[in-house]
């Protein structure tokens, strides 16, 4: 089995705000080479690298906003998100939670911080990907998964070394709860000082990794530091990665979708005319009602 070597190691770009309740680090898509096709099923990561948020009595978010053609997953690693779409799914997701929506045919959607939480303000610190969907899938019905900590499953490595949380796909003999519409491995490794984990993905898989915590040595060869993005080669199927510190790592790999890509705003289509049209249907009232 031949390692994967790493392609690039990228630093957190400049923040910038969504709405007004999530400062993000975008790295997909983004000015280095990681297109929605470098990725891809991957076609976006906002990474809100751990900030303190000062009380408010009004709770900071994002207000409706529609989506079609792909799935919206976040992950909470600090603080609590509440949400609400109209497809009539709610609730709330705090630390350790995952929250993976499926836009498809198309939803409107809001999503700020828990009222408790906005209240105290505190650490929050979170990751939202977009997942695309094929071209077969793009106009299914919506679904909505809620996924708590306590029922994400977890693989307990040899050593005390850590705890992979498998949140899709597959690791060991662990199976992700999280459904996909194609092949999608998410998960977090929490790594103890010193804790060595080892992974192996097909080769043509797009795969990365996100330090959330700490600092981590990949393949024995490269240093990876907090909030640091590590895209690797197509040219390979296992690497390790082991914590410098106490370290916690999102990996993702995942099945290339090899189609055109049409996006405007939150809209991820496969045509020009199918944006127009999924602009005419919202404009239309057929993405629900949500206030």
């Amino acid at each position: 089995m031949k390692t994967r070597s790493i392609e690039v190691i990228v630093p957190p770009p400049a923040p910038h705000y969504v709405g007004d309740g999530f400062r993000v680090h975008n790295f997909i898509p983004s000015g280095y080479h990681l297109d929605m096709h470098r990725m891809t099923p991957f076609i976006m990561m906002d990474y809100n690298s751990k900030f303190v948020f000062p009380p408010s009595a009004q709770p900071k978010g994002v207000g409706v906003h529609p989506h079609r053609g792909f799935e919206t997953v976040t992950l909470a690693y600090k603080g609590k998100v509440a949400h609400h779409d109209s497809a009539g799914n709610s609730g709330v997701i705090g630390e350790g939670d995952v929250q993976w929506m499926t836009a498809a045919s198309g939803i409107l959607h809001k999503e700020y911080h828990e009222e408790a939480f906005s209240k105290t303000g505190g650490e929050f610190q979170m990751v939202q990907l977009w997942v695309n969907l094929p071209a077969k899938d793009k106009l299914s019905k919506p679904k909505y998964q809620g996924l708590t900590h306590e029922g994400i499953g977890k693989f307990e490595l040899p050593d005390n070394a850590g705890v992979i949380e498998v949140i899709a796909g597959q690791y060991q003999e662990v199976k992700g709860v999280a459904s996909t519409f194609s092949p999608v491995h998410l998960q977090n490794a929490k790594l103890n000082k010193g804790g060595k984990a080892a992974f192996n993905f097909p080769s043509h898989y797009n795969t990365a990794l996100l330090v959330i915590e700490g600092s981590v040595n990949v393949n024995g060869t490269e240093a990876a530091e907090t909030d640091h993005f590590v895209l690797f080669e197509n040219d390979g199927e296992a690497f390790t990665i082991e914590a410098l510190e106490t370290s916690v790592v999102l990996v993702l790999s995942g099945e290339p979708i090899n189609e055109p890509i049409a996006a405007q705003g939150p809209f991820v289509m496969n045509t020009r005319q199918e944006i127009v049209q999924a602009i005419d249907d919202y404009n239309q009232g057929e993405f629900g009602y949500l206030d």
